[in-house]
């Protein structure tokens, strides 16, 4: 029978980890090299800052990047009480498997969900139903309906992290359940909800599809009240590539570099204040 000497196998085994791992860097930094070329041509302060003009094609997507930020500031608002609440709820107030399972199941099918058909609820829920016209609002909602799970995972594993000697600490000093969450649960748990909430406003940013009948393409429209019509990144970039002109896919482009540039940045930010909240618990 043929063997292999464990030294070799050992070496076969990381050199097919290492190119693994040099797959995933090399398909990262292609992509975004390749984007950044594209959309750099049109990349300028006016292009960032600036108003749309002759239907997109020149000026600035200012409008585009405010509605988007605006935007998942609401899907935030509203998933972030929702979803830290239910984790704290599981976490430290029930101790029913069933229940436990089922709500579990409940949110990983809700992340499982295409996003197309939270844009269908969307269109149903506030715009058939309700009588309301594509707003800021409506598109929020329905993000953070979609970024819920995302929130709600990764509150539960911080909240599960905090070590019991801490939690049984607070308890024989004679603090009740609430006190316990809200002075020693919560502080040690922020780095790793905070993280996880930078994590689910960069991929409601990035999505398109649950609020493409929800918001509409408004030139010099900045939106005001939670009701007004807004634009989005993702949705101008959807309908400028869908015109296949040369220079609708150069902004197109540009556009692209600024989301994927947004996307790192909040990556990045999320883990400096994990780094930096966890060494200021830590003391």
């Amino acid at each position: 029978m043929f063997t292999i000497n464990p030294r070799v196998m050992d070496k076969i085994v990381k050199l097919i980890l290492w190119i693994s791992a040099l797959l995933i860097i090399l398909i990262l930094f292609s992509i975004i090299f390749y984007i950044f070329l594209r959309g750099w041509n049109v990349m300028s302060i006016e292009f960032i800052f600036g108003w749309p003009r002759e239907d997109w094609e020149q000026g600035g997507i200012f409008p585009a990047i405010f509605g988007t930020f605006y935007m998942v500031f609401i899907s935030l608002i509203f998933a972030m009480p929702i979803g830290v609440g239910a984790s704290v709820f599981l976490v430290e107030f029930t101790r029913n498997e069933k229940l436990i399972n089922m709500i579990s199941t409940l949110v990983d099918s809700l992340n499982a969900i295409p996003s197309i058909v939270f844009g269908l609820l969307g269109l149903a829920l506030f715009v058939s139903y309700l009588k309301m016209a594509p707003s800021v609002l409506a598109a929020g909602l329905i993000l953070g309906f979609m970024i819920l799970p995302t929130v709600m995972r990764t509150s539960e594993v911080a909240i599960r992290s905090v070590p019991i000697s801490e939690k049984e600490g607070s308890y024989a000093l004679g603090a009740t359940r609430l006190q316990t969450i809200r002075f020693v649960v919560l502080p040690r748990a922020l780095p790793g909800i905070v993280t996880g909430a930078i994590l689910a406003l960069g991929r409601a940013i990035g999505e398109t599809a649950p609020i493409i009948f929800l918001v509409i393409m408004t030139p010099a429209m900045i939106p005001i009240s939670p009701l007004d019509p807004n634009n989005a990144l993702t949705y101008v970039l959807y309908m400028l590539a869908a015109e296949q002109t040369p220079r609708r896919i150069e902004v197109a482009f540009g556009i692209s570099l600024v989301l994927i540039s947004i996307v790192l940045f909040l990556n990045y930010t999320a883990r400096f204040i994990n780094n930096y909240l966890s060494r200021n618990i830590n003391r």
